[in-house]
Order: C-alpha cells, then structure tokens, then sequence
C-alpha cells in the first residue's frame, strides 16, 4: 500500500449522550479515492467536519502528510492541503462563477477581502481561477452569474472553488446530492478523472457512483466503523449488507 497521507486514531466526538463518531481509525494512502458510507445520522459528516477542522474531537488524533494537525484550526488545515466541500451548497450567488472561484484563491492566498473589487482582475487571482473552471467543465459559465446555473453546476462550481487551493487530499461531502442522472454522470466522471491526480475522500449516498470510484470503502453505523476495504469486500459483507446495503445489487 501507497503511503499514508491521512493518519485517523481513535477520533471520538459526542453531542452530549449522542455518539456523533467513536474511535474512528483509518488510513488514506495518497493517490486512493476512498468512501465513507452509512446510513443517515451514522456520522458521515460529523467525521469530515472533525478532519477539515469545523469541529474539535473530544479524543484520536489526526494526521495529514506526517504532520499532526489535530490541534489545528480549519484555515491552517486548508493552507497544508485539506480542500472540504459541503453538503449543501455555499456559494455568493449574486457573484459569477469566476468570482466565487476567485475569492477561494484569495482566501487561500491570504489576502483581504475588503480589496475585492480591484482583486477581480489581478492576474494571480483570475488565471487559477479560470483554470479550475476548466478542470470542472465551467469554463464557458465563468461570466454567468451563480443564481443562473442549475443545481448541478453548482456542486461542479463548489469543486472548482476546492481545486483552486491547489490541495492536496479533497474531503467531498455527498458531491452529488440532489443531482438528477445525467449531472450524477458528469460527476462521476470528473471525479474518476481527479482519481490518482488527488487524494479523495468522499461521502456519497449514491451506491452505484460508490463502487464504481472508490479504491476502498469504510463503512460507519452509529459513529462506529463496522467494515473497511475493497469495494467487492464491502458488497460481499453480510453485516454491511444488513446494517446498510440491504439486498440491492450494487454493480461497479
């Protein structure tokens, strides 16, 4: 196996009785797109806001490049490389694309948002921008204003928005949620196209999008891991089968 580029040991967090994620360990080599699946309320979410830094553990460290950054707050996780995006959007929707994707080098860059306006044709500023827009396939909506686009560009504008920090390990929260067949398609693809280019880490409802991308899976109910390895590991286990999967056929 590739190199560890994110340690997980022991991460814990509780919303007073509520076992939000015990004991959570697991490691990410570079280069794997590997997924988090559960059902609702299984901790999904409450474990990526604990890694990008939203959220404090109670117990377990977290490592990221050999670095320990439990302690650190969530700008200094993203200056070292962790990107998170949400599971609802967040986007300025009066803005453009390239606005918005602009403002994410700005913010990572450091600089101040107050100077904005002048901000917006800094070269420095604009081509990564642009770039990103590429890479997602926004490219010709960079001038269209964010309320204009469908729900789908939107969740293609939010990755663009991560991959203009240049990152190097994405935390992607239900990327496809909401998206009808064809946008999930395009996400697929974009995604299996960011594979290897990226360390990934994704939490996805849609099964067949799942197992068609990921290296490995790790499986969460009620804040705990019940399985963890390849995709034809998880589908061929009974107690995931019976905690999450069901009997439905899930096809790579």
């Amino acid at each position: 196996m590739a190199e560890a580029l994110l340690q997980i040991g022991g991460l814990s967090k509780r919303f007073g009785g509520i076992i939000a994620s015990e004991a959570i360990t697991l490691e990410v080599p570079r280069g794997e797109l590997h997924a988090i699946i559960g059902p609702n309320g299984a901790g999904k979410t409450t474990l990526i806001a604990q890694l990008s830094g939203q959220l404090t553990s109670d117990a377990g460290r977290v490592r990221f490049a050999g670095e320990d950054i439990t302690e650190l707050p969530m700008y200094q996780r993203s200056i070292l490389g962790l990107a998170r995006s949400f599971q609802i959007t967040s986007l300025f929707l009066e803005f453009t694309a390239l606005d918005n994707v602009a403002l994410a080098v700005q913010s990572h860059a450091g600089h101040s948002f107050r100077f904005w306006r002048n901000a917006r044709y800094e070269r420095e500023l604009i081509e990564p921008a642009r770039a990103a827009l590429r890479r997602v396939g926004l490219e010709a909506r960079a001038d269209w204003c964010a309320s204009a686009l469908s729900h789908g560009e939107h969740r293609q504008l939010e990755l663009a928005m991560a991959l203009a920090s240049s990152p190097r390990m994405l935390l992607l929260d239900e990327p496809m949620a909401g998206m009808g067949p064809e946008e999930s398609a395009r996400m697929v693809k974009l995604l299996r196209e960011l594979k290897g280019e990226l360390t990934i880490l994704l939490i996805e409802h849609d099964m067949e999008a799942v197992f068609a991308l990921a290296d490995r899976i790790t499986v969460l109910v009620y804040g705990r891991v019940i399985a963890s390895g390849r995709p034809e590991e998880i589908r061929a286990n009974q107690q995931v089968r019976d905690a999450y999967l069901g009997e439905q056929e899930v096809t790579a």
